[in-house]
């Protein structure tokens, strides 16, 4: 299983290099790919956020530099469908039901959520 993740925080996921993770990734089960979001901005900051399109509190993730991100992860292997799942508080638990049924999966690209949402545009 191909697993590209997007995130904002790519040294966070140094860890997965241990133990079990790790033995999967060794042994040619998981093969994982860890994504700079600020890697796909264009200004100086290399911002990733920004007031919600139409206003509303809080901040949130752009638009347009997740979209390239994602877009970015799908080409590196065309030939093989990946399910985009954003990781957010707010969204369905990670239970072992579904863990088991997204283990069934060829391939994922994982968003790492952060602020208040993802722009909605997306």
């Amino acid at each position: 299983m191909r697993i590209d993740v997007v995130t904002i925080f790519p040294r966070y996921l140094d860890p997965l290099q241990e133990s079990l993770p790790g033995k999967a990734i060794r042994a040619g089960i998981v093969d994982l790919h860890v994504h700079d979001l600020r890697d796909w901005t264009h200004d100086v900051h290399r911002s990733v956020d920004d007031a919600p399109y139409g206003g509303g509190p809080g901040m949130v993730m752009l638009a347009e530099p997740l979209e390239k991100a994602i877009r970015a992860a799908k080409a590196r292997v065309p030939d093989v469908p990946a399910r985009v799942i954003y990781l957010s508080p707010q969204g369905a638990r990670l239970d072992h039901r579904k863990v088991i049924e997204l283990a069934q999966l060829p391939r994922m690209v994982l968003l790492c959520g952060r602020y208040e949402a993802v722009d909605e545009r997306l």
